[in-house]
């Protein structure tokens, strides 16, 4: 097996930042690559959480003025993970999320900010540290999107290069005067191979343009980020590299995820012994102040309060579930309206209805552990964790046929293969609440639902294999390259 070594570019990266899936990811494969005989260290930004845990990290080169200000790179690790880390308190040492203001806004100055990370990403893959000079360069999202394009303009020889799309809605579209600030030629902002989108740059689009190779989080959120609708006016630069893109599916740390030994629910259990989940229930019809009751089927939803996600259509299903007399428990944050909706939909409903505004990690934990099943009705959904970590705790996923939900979990109607869930398509409010119908006669058929548990549990949701067809990835890129 050829060793490799790659550079990996991540604005997050899980148990140091999280803010979505992407921190799930940048966490989970550099571990899972190990086994592939793959060397992974990950490039990140010096925020204050990520300087706080890498105290004493080493340091590698500093400068005087890196973008407007001091800067230096450190080395260090962190629960098994190998990191770099950009040091420019200028640019990142800010409180609170790592994109955006404590009113929602985003920092204005975003784009310095992330071109100042893909910069030294390409620095490090020409071998500014000479003791790991690697041999590709992954990026993951906008924020990383630039890395493949200093490569490609700089010139002279590169490592290759992977464009990771973990969400098409986030592009990195900024004015083209920017271009100059950030060291790279004015000609690449004109140039529709290059940055230029819609008369300004996108760092999303000069990744997806530049890199080697292309890859998303789902074989089917391949497919639909190359329609016009799907690619959010990418879609015909991702038809044209058709050849490069793939779709490799997330997985889960299964040792984080894990019902046997995770000490943030309140009663572990195995896949053999699913005793416990009803004590687990209870606990957590406690926490959101539900009715006690086995009868009553609980609904979890952990999410960013949004269209994409879906949670305007789960409000307008709320009389389906009064009806049926199921509970819902929500934990999640974002759209402030939606936020409102649901607080009020809770105060309607006492008993019913629980919402927690806001994220927290345990809690994250304790509804997988005790949910019923777990909600995800998105209408657009690039793969999906939660669904993958309801599968590893028993709660039965219903999802809408997009994206990653649709590789995932095999609704209870397809034929030929064991039934993990239920899905609904089209991704409407009404097709929605047939399938929570559905969910509920199933629910009150113990040998049914059990049987939905039990094909979810034998689900392997880990990385092993996922992160094998990276390493074939890389390897192969390595080879093109060569020959």
């Amino acid at each position: 097996m050829t060793p490799v070594r790659v550079l990996a570019v991540a604005s997050e990266v899980y148990p140091i930042i999280k803010t979505g899936g992407l921190a799930d990811v940048a966490g989970a494969l550099p571990i899972a690559l190990k086994a592939h005989g793959v060397e992974m260290r990950t490039l990140m930004p010096g925020y204050p959480d990520v300087m706080r845990r890498l105290a004493g990290a080493a340091e590698l080169r500093s400068w005087p003025d890196y973008f407007g200000g001091s800067g230096r790179l450190l080395a260090g690790s962190h629960d098994g993970l190998d990191l770099f880390v950009l040091d420019v308190p200028h640019l990142y040492a800010r409180p609170g999320n790592p994109y955006v203001t404590a009113e929602g806004v985003d920092w204005p100055d975003n784009g310095v900010r992330f071109a100042a990370l893909s910069r030294v990403a390409a620095d490090i893959g020409r071998g500014l540290v000479p003791a790991f000079v690697p041999d590709v360069v992954h990026a993951h999202d906008w924020q990383g999107g630039l890395a493949p394009a200093y490569l490609h303009y700089d010139g002279g020889p590169r490592p290759g290069t992977v464009m990771t799309i973990h969400n098409m809605a986030y592009q990195g579209k900024f004015d083209r005067s920017l271009a100059s600030a950030i060291g790279l030629p004015s000609h690449a902002t004109f140039d529709v191979h290059g940055l230029e989108y819609f008369g300004g740059i996108s760092f999303l689009k000069a990744g997806l343009q530049l890199a080697d190779r292309i890859t998303t989080v789902s074989p089917t959120y391949a497919h639909e980020i190359q329609s016009d609708e799907g690619g959010m006016g990418l879609g015909g630069l991702l038809r044209e590299r058709s050849s490069v893109l793939s779709g490799i599916l997330n997985g889960i740390d299964v040792e984080v995820w894990n019902p046997q030994t995770d000490p943030h629910i309140a009663y572990r259990f195995s896949s053999e012994d699913l005793a416990f989940r009803a004590a687990n229930k209870a606990v957590l019809q406690q926490q959101f102040n539900l009715d006690s009751s086995d009868e009553a089927p609980l609904l979890g939803v952990i999410s960013r309060l949004s269209w994409q996600k879906g949670l305007d259509l789960l409000l307008e299903a709320i009389p389906t579930i009064l009806d049926q007399r199921m509970q819902l428990a929500l934990l999640g944050s974002g759209d402030r309206d939606l936020q409102d909706r649901y607080q009020a939909a809770a105060r309607a409903n006492p008993g019913r209805i629980g919402v927690t505004i806001g994220y927290d990690e345990v809690l994250a934990h304790l509804i997988q552990a005790g949910s019923d099943a777990l909600l995800v009705p998105s209408r657009f959904e690039p793969c999906g964790l939660t669904q993958l970590c309801a599968l590893r705790y028993g709660a039965i996923p219903i999802v809408s046929r997009v994206g990653g939900l649709e590789d995932t979990i095999v609704d209870i109607g397809e034929a030929g293969r064991e039934a993990t869930g239920f899905k609904f398509a089209p991704v409407t409010a009404d097709a929605l609440a047939g399938s929570l119908r559905k969910a509920n006669a199933a629910f009150h058929d113990k040998a049914a639902w059990r049987r939905l548990q039990r094909s979810g549990l034998a689900t392997d949701v880990s990385w092993r294999n996922r992160a094998g067809e990276y390493a074939a990835l890389y390897r192969g890129l390595m080879a093109s390259r060569r020959a």
